[in-house]
């Protein structure tokens, strides 16, 4: 009886005894962080960018001050935005979401009005800047997918029995998704 009481203390203290993916947790946990980084890295790589495209669109169109002002101020708002990538929380993500997402809608609004300047088109100074911006957006998508395929792999890792409980205990939570815009499931209108 006492043998068989041991097996069972010893059969159910085990698992407090064997590794708790803690160390995975930590790897897991570092890559989501590094994967954040590398997207703020392309996001500054657009930022980056934007001054030379304003300089190059003023000599061209300097009347159209109100949309280079909304680019500058989109721009000003969307580097200012920064997180902890520790920290990384939904409200958090959203509100860097909102201030890249104005800074895409200013960039739009001047590919717009540029079209009216058929100089402008032909320099290639501006030219080189819209491929190098066009590259940009791509890898910010790409960096989004590769940023959203670490964090699943985290929380994933965090929910699985037993370690949703150990990850509890060492303030292992979840973190946040980037999403997709509001509306970006409906095709937009295209009308001539």
């Amino acid at each position: 009886m006492k043998t068989l009481k041991h097996l069972l203390i010893i059969a159910l203290a085990l698992p407090f005894f064997t590794s708790c993916g803690y160390n995975s947790m930590v790897e897991k946990s570092e890559n989501v962080e590094a994967k954040w980084a590398q997207v703020e890295n392309v996001y500054q790589r657009r930022a980056d960018l934007i001054p030379n495209l304003v300089s190059t669109v003023k000599g061209y169109a300097s009347h159209e001050k109100e949309t280079l002002q909304g680019v500058i101020e989109a721009r000003s708002k969307a580097t200012s935005v920064n997180i902890d990538a520790g920290n990384l929380n939904a409200s958090s993500l959203s509100q860097f979401q909102k201030a890249q997402d104005g800074l895409s809608s200013a960039l739009s609004k001047l590919m717009v009005v540029m079209e009216r300047y058929p100089d402008l088109k032909a320099n290639q100074n501006f030219m080189d800047l819209q491929v190098q911006l066009e590259g940009t957006e791509n890898r910010i998508t790409v960096e989004r997918k590769n940023f959203n395929e670490v964090t699943r792999d985290y929380n994933t890792y965090i929910k699985k029995f037993p370690r949703v409980i150990y990850a509890g205990w060492f303030g292992y939570e979840k973190k946040p998704y980037f999403q997709a815009d509001a509306g970006a499931s409906e095709a937009p209108k295209v009308e001539f």
